[in-house]
C-alpha cells in the first residue's frame, strides 16, 4: 500500500501513457481480428469465446516477467442489431448460445485489454458482409446510421477539449480562449443532435462516457447524452484524464428497453459486505482474483452454472454490479462507438479507437448542412508535432469535404491525394 501511494499513476508519469497505449495496440489488434470473424452464420457465443482467448493470449505477451497485473479490461461482446449494450451469451443458455450472426445485419463489436489497471476499451460497429454488399458499398439507412455515427463521435471529440487548449495567435487571443466557458452537457447533446438527425438518425437514451483511471472504468465524472428521467452527467473533461467515450445512435426514436435476457456482464463494485452463502464467497473470491474490478462475463468463470447461482447474492447485496441487457425500443438498428482517448496539453490521443471508416464507401443523399457543426468539424482534436503535421493535414480536409459533398462520387479520392 505504502509503496502504491508513492507511485505516480497520473498521465504526468511516462509510464503511465505507455501502458495504456500498449493495452490499446492489443485492443487495436483483437478487434481487427474479431471483425474478420464476423460472417454470416457464426454463433456469436463463439466470436466472444475466441475473441477472449486471443486477447489473453496478446495479454501474455507484453510486460513478462514483470509483477504488475495486466488482462481483460471488457470481455468480448458481440451486440445484434437492435441491441444497446454489450451483449455475450452464456453457454449453459441454450437458445441463446446458438444464436448467429445474419447477413447485413449490423453488429457491435466491443472489447479492451489492460496493463498495470490501465484498461483501454474499444466498440465498432460493422455491417455484416453480403451479397448486397459484398463489394464494400454500404447504402440507404445503413449508410446514414454509420455516417451519423462516424460524424457525432468526431465532434464529440472536439466537444471534449477544454477551452483554449489549442487556441493559437496572441497571448491575449489565448488568454481569451482558455476563459471560455465548456459546453455544457445539455448543450453538448443538442449539438450532436443536430449531427445524428442530418442523416435522419437519433442519439440512443443515456448515451454514458466515463472518466477512466487506473483499476477503473467509471469514475466519479460522466458525461451523459440525451439523458432519460432522473439521469444526469457530472464533471467536465480536463488535461491529464482519460475517458472512455461512447456515441449511441439509432435509425429510431432513441429510446430503449430492457429485455428479458439474463444479464451475463457484471462487475465488482467498491462495496463491501459479508457474504453468507460457501458458493457466493467462493464465486466472489474467483472474480476477484481474475477480474479485478473490470467487467467480465460469468462465461469467463471456471464453472459457468455455479457462477449463475453464486453472483445472486452478490447483486443483491450490491458487492456486483449487474449490466441489464438493454435493446431500441423499436427494434430497428443501433450504431455504437467507444473511443478510450487521453486529454494532454496537446490535445485528444486516440488511445483505443475504432478504425477510421472509407467515407467514399458510404452512399447517401443526406449531409450535414449546419454552419455551426461543419466548423466544430474543422477543428483539429490535437496539436500538429513535427512529421505528424502533413498527417493531420490530410485528414482533417477530408472529413470536412465529406460532410459538406458526400454526394460527389470522386471528392473523397481526390482529396486524398492533395
Amino acid at each position: 500500500m505504502a509503496e502504491d501511494a508513492a507511485i505516480d499513476y497520473s498521465l504526468n508519469n511516462p509510464d503511465t501513457l505507455t501502458k495504456y497505449k500498449t493495452a490499446a495496440q492489443i485492443s487495436h489488434r483483437v478487434l481487427e481480428t474479431v471483425t474478420g470473424w464476423c460472417v454470416e452464420g457464426e454463433k456469436i457465443l463463439t466470436l466472444c469465446e475466441r475473441g477472449d482467448r486471443l486477447l489473453s493470449e496478446e495479454v501474455a505477451k507484453v510486460y513478462k516477467g514483470k509483477k504488475i497485473s495486466k488482462g481483460i479490461s471488457h470481455p468480448t461482446t458481440i451486440s445484434p442489431s437492435s441491441y444497446v449494450t454489450p451483449y455475450t451469451p452464456l453457454s449453459a443458455d441454450v437458445e441463446e448460445a446458438s444464436a448467429t450472426i445474419k447477413a447485413d445485419e449490423v453488429v457491435k463489436i466491443q472489447l479492451g485489454a489492460q496493463i498495470d489497471g490501465f484498461g483501454t476499451i474499444v466498440c465498432d460497429t460493422v455491417i455484416i458482409p453480403s451479397d448486397k454488399n459484398k463489394d464494400g458499398i454500404i447504402s440507404g439507412r445503413e449508410a446514414d446510421l454509420l455516417l451519423a455515427t462516424y460524424y457525432a463521435n468526431e465532434v464529440f471529440l472536439r466537444l471534449m477539449l477544454p477551452p483554449g487548449l489549442l487556441a493559437s495567435g496572441s497571448d491575449e487571443e489565448k488568454k481569451k480562449a482558455a476563459a471560455e466557458k465548456p459546453p455544457t452537457q445539455s448543450k453538448i447533446t443538442q449539438l450532436l443532435e443536430k449531427v445524428v438527425k442530418s442523416y435522419g438518425c437519433n442519439l440512443v437514451e443515456s448515451t454514458t462516457s466515463w472518466l477512466f483511471d487506473r483499476n477503473e472504468i467509471e469514475g466519479k465524472k460522466r458525461i451523459v447524452l440525451a439523458p432519460s428521467e432522473g439521469s444526469k452527467g457530472e464533471g467536465i473533461p480536463e488535461v491529464g484524464e482519460v475517458w472512455g467515450v461512447e456515441m449511441g445512435v439509432s435509425l429510431g426514436t432513441g429510446k430503449i428497453k430492457t429485455l428479458d435476457n439474463r444479464p451475463t456482464l457484471h462487475r465488482r463494485t467498491a462495496v463491501t459486505y459479508q457474504l453468507k452463502r460457501p458458493s457466493s464467497r467462493q464465486t466472489l473470491s474467483e472474480i476477484v482474483k481474475k477480474f479485478g474490478t473490470f467487467p467480465f462475463s460469468l462465461r469467463q468463470l471456471d464453472d459457468e452454472r455455479a457462477a449463475k447461482i453464486g453472483v445472486v447474492e452478490c447483486v443483491r447485496s450490491n458487492v456486483l454490479r449487474q449490466y441489464e441487457v438493454v435493446a431500441d425500443k423499436d427494434a430497428v438498428a443501433v450504431a455504437r462507438m467507444l473511443t478510450t482517448i487521453a486529454i494532454t496539453k496537446n490535445g485528444v490521443v486516440r488511445l483505443s479507437a475504432p478504425p477510421p471508416p472509407d467515407l467514399s464507401k458510404y452512399k447517401t443523399e443526406k449531409k450535414i448542412t449546419d454552419p455551426e457543426i461543419l466548423k466544430i468539424l474543422d477543428l483539429p482534436v490535437a496539436k500538429a508535432t513535427g512529421t505528424k503535421n502533413k498527417n493531420k493535414k490530410k485528414k482533417k480536409k477530408p472529413a470536412k469535404k465529406a460532410a459538406e459533398e458526400e454526394e460527389e462520387e470522386e471528392e473523397d479520392s481526390s482529396d486524398d491525394e492533395e
